[in-house]
């Protein structure tokens, strides 16, 4: 049975507060989630003062304030992350989070020691960052969003690059390609890199989800999927995993209510535990996909198949008729497979009524 990697997203609903990302990350620990996540970042190297808002932030948080006065009160700093590390390991629950730029990435993957880095959908292009993410040698999980199936082998590409690359070669596009066409580059792709579908939008429409992206991406590049889900409720990552998604992000909070750009769209701490529940059972019941009898089907099988029987007495010698002969429960006596078989022959002794009957 394939274990479903659920990473709990916090990313920034702890809203600038260490003890608030402390009650997260126990949230995340209580629901049975594999990891809980954050997002590292120093705000004046990834945003202009001119950036604009998204949309669903500007829903969220009003236009007074720019996007860097908003990320900016966000923001942790790498004391604060060494403190939130340490607090999840105690809680048995694995720390991540998502760097945003070239020194976060050297702080998580040097000082906090992070098992993987998780790359968000807005750094799909921006190939310095994937390459400083490689040259760590960290498993990366990419999320796709808002990007082509070029886009995403060209980032693949550039990952393959920074795996494999001994300083021998200058990154370049065309380095980039033939990293990912060679042998060494698409191996250490299969084994540190997945890939996340994802819809970006806060909270995404359900009819602008495509679930059936988790195939094409399967198909596509032949490496793990899973989905980073942005839609209400919980339901469409549990569909994700019944399609074979791997790996499961999502947004939670502490309060739906509280200030800030991503709690509308994330759930609350008991919804958490409800898809994490939910979660686990699909992949159990996902099977191994060998269609045969379960060990609980075996003992229904009597009670529930059925048997050749004597529809009315027969006699010895009597010929077998559709009138005499018929199936009926249980299932521990001759097969009706061989109802024709026995059409027309005689009887080899008498039947009751209701008796099984014999070659």
């Amino acid at each position: 049975m394939k274990h479903v990697f659920i990473i709990a997203e916090a990313g920034v609903n702890h809203n600038g507060s260490l003890e608030l990302a402390k009650e997260l990350v126990d949230i995340a620990a209580e629901s049975g989630a594999d990891a809980v996540k954050f997002q590292t970042f120093k705000t004046e190297k990834i945003i202009s003062r001119y950036a604009p808002k998204a949309e669903y932030q500007i829903k969220t948080t009003g236009e007074m304030e720019s996007q860097l006065e908003m990320v900016k009160k966000l923001e942790l700093s790498s004391s604060q992350f060494l403190e939130l590390a340490e607090y999840c390991s105690v809680k048995g629950i694995e720390f991540m989070s998502t760097p945003f730029d070239m020194d976060s990435v050297d702080f998580l993957a040097e000082q906090l020691q992070v098992v993987r880095l998780k790359i968000g959908s807005g750094e799909i292009t921006n190939a310095p960052l994937l390459l400083k993410a490689a040259k760590t040698a960290k498993p990366v999980i990419l999320s796709t969003g808002m990007s082509t199936l070029g886009e995403i082998e060209m980032a693949l590409g550039v990952l393959a690059f920074g795996y494999i690359d001994n300083g021998e070669r200058k990154p370049s596009i065309e380095a980039f390609k033939q990293a990912y066409i060679s042998d060494k580059g698409q191996n250490a792709l299969q084994e540190k890199v997945t890939l996340l579908h994802c819809t970006t939008e806060y909270p995404a429409h359900f009819n602008e989800v495509n679930l059936k992206v988790l195939e094409t991406l399967r198909q596509a590049f032949a490496l793990k999927v899973g989905y980073s889900d942005h839609t209400p409720g919980i339901s469409i990552p549990i569909a994700a995993v019944a399609l074979g998604a791997e790996v499961i992000e999502k947004h939670f909070t502490l309060d739906k209510n509280l200030p800030g750009p991503d709690h509308k769209a994330s759930l609350e701490p008991r919804e958490l535990k409800a898809m994490v529940h939910s979660i686990r059972q699909v992949e159990q019941a996902l099977g191994t996909g060998r269609k045969i009898p379960t060990v609980s089907e075996i003992k229904t099988m009597i009670a529930a198949r059925k048997s050749l029987t004597a529809l009315k007495e027969i006699r010895q010698g009597e010929e077998y008729t559709e009138d005499n002969l018929g199936s009926k429960r249980p299932g521990n006596g001759l097969s009706p497979l061989y109802y024709w078989d026995l059409l027309g022959r005689k009887a080899p002794k008498n039947y009751k009524a209701d008796e099984m009957v014999e070659l």
